[in-house]
């Protein structure tokens, strides 16, 4: 029997890092880490040891045979991803067979080295790898901040409910919060709460983790309309994002567009149509699981603006699609080149992964099941070489009027467009910014012309990359940060930690520490045990700042 890596792979390489036989591929070491999908487990050199899956933060990686109907076409990825190739070499000389090199400790600092007070501005799985890098190589405190008054960021509310076991990432990043060399400031603006002039005064270095919070636009007529959202807030709609508004996703109409292919478009599609009673199980938000029971959406087409060879979605993501309850999944033929790309496609090519799915023509018709599969309640159509130029209607949206592949256009009847074509980074108070690819200017994660300053993650590298691409992306940073400290460049602070938490709660009465983010924790687990599911989100600040306060939940009106 032989392991597997599954759909919900974070490509973080701590299994590598656990394997005694070097069986996980690509390393961090190799040229293709970072450009894969997901890691993969040759079948030709796995022992069966398990201390891959013992170690896997997301729960991906299971034994073959006891995969699911849904999974088991991820043994074949595992594979086939070895195809051609040798095996991991091994050794017979000893139970380890890991053929291990010299030991290197690039993150550390001498031993007689004083600890470093490290602030770390995020605390999504950016920020919390490198805090975790800096708790576990060297003796640092690290101050952990965040706007919000809790923590979690991209895992709390960019992971969609219905992936629980990727938010189980936060399991790991969690047991860091209660660190007792880390203190935890929630619900503090730099810019706005302190400046970052203020926040460097009090640390050796400052690490910043703020993500891409804003989207890409289209830049269409019509786009500035009611009933034309970004995936972005939509994804904070579902997730309980306290910036989020409660109410105002209009779901009243049988058909939504959502414009790019890459995972947050499929995630958002998903959502749409999936079964609510599925998602009551879930960690959604009440009042998104609410609309979603009322919705009267029937079907949602996606566009891409290339072909499917081209599609931006990872393999697992679309797989999901295909196994998922009540739906079907179609490809508009419109354009010619779409069916011949799939047809022309090898078994484990992108395109070819949508060979024997029903091909139709998307129209401004109502949606109506196709002759495949005439009982699925709801479907997604895929449709590529396609974009949207206009969005049409008097006040909400009725028609979404996109290229049809010969130069023509083509009108979708449609309720709500949803724009998925990329994050953006925003411009950091105190940093310098490059309009252009919407990141901070860095040499390394050391922010230019400013010592004593970092960038991680997708403000350092531009949003690509999932949550354990961060991993590396913070060993990078902190690498550097700490050779900057042995270099003597780091420049000295003039307040300590005492003086920094009094000035923070001077400016902000509402700051939540570890104990309140303990104490909302167990609020919103309480909640969820109440109604069957793993806990039921507190979805506004007041409520989130009152719970922490209180140490138990608010007294809610019925």
């Amino acid at each position: 029997m032989t392991y597997a890596i599954t759909q919900t792979c974070c490509n973080d390489a701590t299994c590598v890092a656990v394997c005694p036989v070097n069986c996980i591929h690509p390393t961090p070491e190799e040229r293709a880490f970072g450009s894969t999908e997901m890691l993969h487990i040759d079948p030709r050199a796995c022992i069966d040891c398990g201390a891959c899956a013992d170690a896997c933060p997301v729960d991906a990686i299971f034994p073959v045979d006891s995969l699911s109907v849904a999974q088991r076409e991820y043994a074949d990825i595992n594979a086939a991803y070895y195809e051609g190739g040798e095996p991991a070499p091994g050794t017979t000389e000893g139970p380890n067979f890991h053929a291990w090199g010299e030991p290197v400790f690039e993150r550390s600092l001498p031993s007689d080295f004083g600890p470093l007070r490290v602030a770390v501005v995020g605390t999504g799985p950016a920020g919390m790898y490198a805090a975790q890098d800096l708790l576990l190589h060297t003796a640092a405190e690290v101050t952990l901040i965040d706007r919000l008054p809790v923590a979690g960021g991209l895992v709390r509310y960019g992971v969609a409910p219905d992936h629980p076991a990727t938010k189980k990432v936060g399991d790991t990043f969690s047991r860091f919060h209660s660190h007792p060399r880390v203190r935890m400031h929630l619900g503090i603006e730099v810019g706005r709460d302190v400046t970052a002039e203020e926040l460097a005064a009090h640390h050796d270095a400052v690490i910043y983790a703020v993500g891409a919070s804003t989207d890409r636009r289209l830049g269409i007529p019509g786009e500035d309309g009611p009933g034309c959202l970004s995936a972005t807030s939509f994804v904070a709609w579902y997730n309980a994002h306290p910036e989020a508004v409660a109410q105002g996703v209009d779901l009243s109409a049988e058909r939504v567009v959502v414009v790019g292919n890459g995972n947050v478009a499929l995630d958002v599609a998903r959502i749409l149509v999936a079964d609510p009673e599925a998602l009551a199980g879930t960690d959604i938000a009440a009042h998104a699981l609410e609309a979603l029971r009322a919705s009267r959406v029937r079907e949602v087409v996606v566009l891409g603006r290339r072909g499917p060879e081209d599609a931006a979605y990872t393999r697992s993501e679309l797989l999901a699609l295909k196994h998922l309850p009540g739906v079907e999944l179609v490809v508009d033929d419109h354009d010619p080149r779409t069916g011949a790309a799939i047809d022309a496609a090898g078994a484990g090519d992108r395109a070819g992964l949508l060979r024997g799915l029903a091909r139709v023509r998307t129209g401004a018709a109502a949606p109506t099941a196709s002759a495949a599969a005439p009982t699925a309640a709801r479907r997604i159509v895929l449709r590529f070489h396609s974009e949207p130029v206009e969005i049409l209607g008097d006040g909400d949206v009725r028609t979404v009027r996109v290229t049809d592949g010969g130069g023509g256009a083509a009108d979708l009847a449609a309720g709500m467009l949803l724009r998925a074509i990329g994050y953006r980074g925003l411009p950091v108070p105190g940093l310098p910014f490059d309009e252009a690819s919407g990141t901070v200017p860095h040499e390394g994660g050391r922010v230019a012309g400013l010592p004593g300053r970092y960038v991680v993650g997708w403000i350092k590298r531009g949003p690509s990359g999932g949550i354990g691409a961060n991993r590396t992306c913070a060993a990078e940073t902190v690498g550097t940060l700490l050779a900057d400290a042995v270099a003597g460049t780091l420049p000295a602070p003039t307040g300590d930690a005492k003086a920094f938490r009094q000035l923070a709660r001077r400016r902000n009465r509402r700051v939540v520490d570890a104990r309140g983010l303990a104490a909302i924790d167990r609020a919103e687990r309480d909640r969820g045990r109440r109604d069957g599911r793993p806990r039921v989100k507190l979805a506004t600040v007041e409520e989130l700042v009152a719970t922490a306060r209180a140490g138990r939940l608010p007294r809610l009106s019925r």
